[in-house]
């Protein structure tokens, strides 16, 4: 259990500021207020806000019927200041974070840092060498003040509010999050990284991430997420939005470990321009509800996307994620390969969409979808959805699930493996093609969250 241990603790709950439950343009003025935001973010959110008091739940997916809007804090600033250094950040704050191995990673191999606590920023950190190159790496909530130029272009341009509830709700309560920019011809070697924790109950976290990679350069951004374990529900309603410009090359990884308390209702989003390479390497192992879809949009001709998702869905859990590409120029590739593991009454659905436009002729799209239930209290389910407008594009589709058999185990067994050591070592098997996607120091970190995730989950 001592890994369990290592994401589940709950730290003493501090706010410098925080509002009362429940929404209202009176609070969403409050929140722009403290942060010192110009007046223009502010029009911005009251419009959202309108447009998510009108918009409905999804009518499909997971039932959200234990969602209380009027119950979420909206907004919890833990600490009212930003450090460069972990020796600046608050004593409580910073420990959480050392458990967590935020500074360690960041010795080690990462370009920058960003850690987010409760609903703002805390600790942001970009290394000298990519700083003195142009490369902006900063809290979302100080871009709007820094560059506002760029939010004005790009912010809400491929996420809109009018998109869906939790689009809209995030838009009007956003903070925190990345801003990054690359410039022209800058390859980020080193991955930046940012890392979020919930820790307060019946708390929402609505951070927002806007990141830009000019032509020819290149970017490998890693988030990861947890929260210790609270009877009653805490939101997490991210928005995501990512633009890969003219040859550029974008990989966005998420490695998701919230605890079964937190409901993961997120938008992410990205646009690549022509011969531009879009990569989303998605994990979801935690949360109650998880209902998250990574979109390309291929808007420039020669542009590829290639997405990687696996859910462990357990008990509890239901884990409603998956993929869409929509191919709007000639010769656009996408690649989907979505790998999902049910067990202890968990579900596990797959929901895609491949979207051929008119003039996308000589695209070619493959989807992959392979789902391991692991007792007969699981289940899973794939919603796939293919719209061809053209008859000039390949667009492929297969799916298969399957069982451990008893076969397999006991041939391990017969190998010296104890039953649950032969089952721990047949689902990382199955999840291989993940794990070598990631940097060596979060393959390892994945494989121990998937081992303990396991214990005793056949049967």
């Amino acid at each position: 259990m001592a890994e369990f241990k290592k994401y589940n603790f709950k730290d003493i709950n501090r706010a410098v500021y925080k509002t009362l439950p429940g929404l209202s343009s009176k609070i969403i003025k409050q929140i722009s207020l403290h942060k010192q935001e110009p007046a223009w973010m502010l029009v911005k959110r009251l419009a959202a806000y309108k447009i998510f008091k009108k918009l409905p739940l999804p009518k499909w997916g997971p039932n959200l019927a234990s969602l209380n809007f009027d119950q979420i804090t909206y907004y919890w600033d833990p600490a009212n200041q930003q450090s460069s250094t972990w020796q600046e950040v608050p004593e409580n704050i910073k420990n959480t974070f050392t458990k967590l191995g935020i500074p360690q990673a960041e010795r080690k191999f990462l370009a920058g840092v960003g850690a987010q606590y409760e609903s703002e920023m805390i600790y942001h950190n970009l290394k000298e060498q990519w700083t003195k190159l142009g490369v902006v790496f900063c809290d979302m909530s100080e871009a709007p003040k820094l560059y506002p130029e760029l939010v004005k272009k790009y912010f809400g341009s491929l996420v809109p509010a009018a998109d869906n509830k939790f689009a809209a709700l995030n838009a009007a309560c956003w903070s925190g999050g990345s801003f990054i920019y690359v410039p022209k011809g800058v390859k980020v070697e080193q991955p930046l990284q940012a890392y979020f924790r919930l820790n307060a109950s019946q708390l929402g976290q609505f951070e927002r991430t806007l990141i830009i990679v000019d032509e020819g350069a290149s970017l490998h951004y890693i988030e990861g997420c947890t929260a210790p374990t609270y009877s009653k529900n805490s939101l997490h309603a991210a928005v995501v939005e990512v633009f890969a410009l003219k040859n550029s090359k974008v990989r966005y990884t998420t490695i998701q470990n919230w605890s079964n308390n937190v409901l993961n209702l997120v938008t992410k989003r990205a646009a690549a321009e022509a011969n531009a390479v879009v990569e989303w390497v998605d994990g979801n192992l935690g949360s109650k509800i998880t209902m998250k879809y990574p979109a390309v949009i291929l808007r420039g001709a020669g542009a590829k996307a290639e997405i990687l998702t696996i859910a462990l869905a357990g008990q509890g859990q239901q884990q409603d994620t998956g993929a869409k590409v929509i191919h709007l120029a000639p010769n656009t590739k996408s690649s989907i390969v979505a790998k999902s593991i049910s067990k202890s009454g968990g579900v596990a659905t797959y929901r895609g969409l491949v979207k051929i436009g008119p003039r996308a002729y000589g695209s070619q799209s493959k989807v992959k979808c392979d789902a391991l239930i692991l007792d007969e209290k699981s289940s899973s389910n794939t919603f796939p959805t293919i719209n061809d407008a053209t008859n000039q594009a390949v667009v492929e589709h297969e799916a298969t699930v399957s069982k451990i058999s008893a076969e397999q185990l006991a041939y391990l067994q017969s190998r010296g493996l104890t039953s649950a050591e032969a089952e721990k070592l047949i689902v990382s098997g199955f999840l291989q093609i993940f794990a070598k996607e990631l940097p060596m120091e979060y393959a390892l970190e994945l494989n121990r969250l998937i081992a303990l995730e396991m214990t005793g989950a056949v049967g």
